[in-house]
C-alpha cells in the first residue's frame, strides 16, 4: 500500500492524521494543498476530494481515497492494529471516541478557516472573531480536562497515545495560535508536554512539514 496524504502544514485535521501515520510507523508521500491560496477549490483537488477539505488519504491503488480525519485514523487502526490507537474494552473505546469527538466535532469546526472567513465576510471584526474562537476552545477544554484527569496516565487515556491524543495535540497547537493559555487545564497541559518528547508527535509538527511557512 503506497499512501499519499493530502495535507496543509498547520491545518489541524491533517495534523491528526500525520500523528496517526507516524505512530503506526507508516511511510507516505506528502501532497501539499495550499488552503490559503484556495487550492482546495481547483478542479484537480475537487477530483480527489469533493468536499474540498483536507486531509485526504490516497491508498495508492488508483481508486480508493479516504476523507475525514477520524474515519482515516480508525481505518489505519483496523488495518494496522499495532500499536493500537484505541483501547480494547468497548467502554474505554467509547470514552476515547468521546474525547476525540469533543475536539473534532465541537471545537475545531467552529474555529477553522472556513468559519473564520465566513465571519469576516459578515463584517465580524478581527477582535470579535478571536473572542468567538477562544470561547469554543475554552468550552471544549473545560469539558475535556476532567475526563483526561480521570482516565489519563500521561496521555489522554492511559499511558499510550490514542486517537484522542491525535486530536488533542493539534488543538493545543491551534489554541496557542489564538493565544489561549493552558494554565487552567493542567491535565491537558501535561499531555501537551508529554507529546513534545515523543518522536511521532515531533515528526507531525506543522513546522516539520515540507510546505511549512516560517
Amino acid at each position: 500500500m503506497s499512501l499519499t496524504l493530502y495535507s496543509q502544514w498547520r491545518a489541524t485535521a491533517p495534523y491528526r492524521v500525520r500523528i496517526g501515520l507516524a505512530l503506526k510507523g507508516l511511510d507516505y508521500a506528502y501532497e501539499p494543498v495550499d488552503l490559503v491560496a484556495g487550492a482546495q477549490h481547483k478542479p484537480a483537488y475537487r477530483a480527489v476530494n469533493i468536499q474540498r477539505l483536507v486531509p485526504t488519504l490516497d491508498l495508492g491503488d488508483g481508486t480508493d481515497v479516504l476523507t475525514q480525519s477520524l474515519a482515516i485514523l480508525e481505518y489505519l487502526d483496523e488495518i494496522h492494529p499495532e500499536p493500537a490507537l484505541m483501547p480494547k474494552d468497548p467502554m474505554d473505546r467509547a470514552r476515547v471516541r468521546a474525547m476525540a469527538g469533543i475536539i473534532a466535532c465541537d471545537i475545531h469546526p467552529l474555529n477553522n478557516m472556513r468559519v473564520q472567513r465566513a465571519l469576516e465576510a459578515m463584517d465580524v471584526a478581527a477582535p470579535r472573531r478571536a473572542k468567538w474562537t477562544e470561547r469554543w476552545i475554552v468550552d471544549g477544554f473545560n469539558t475535556l480536562e476532567p475526563m483526561i484527569a480521570k482516565y489519563g496516565q500521561g496521555f489522554c487515556f492511559g499511558d499510550t497515545p490514542t486517537i484522542a491524543d491525535c486530536c488533542l495535540i493539534p488543538q493545543i497547537y491551534s489554541a496557542a495560535r489564538y493565544k489561549v493559555e493552558l494554565d487552567a487545564w493542567p491535565a491537558i497541559q501535561a499531555v501537551g508536554q508529554r507529546s513534545k518528547e515523543h518522536p511521532a508527535f515531533i515528526a507531525a509538527l506543522p513546522e516539520n512539514q515540507p510546505d511549512a511557512v516560517s
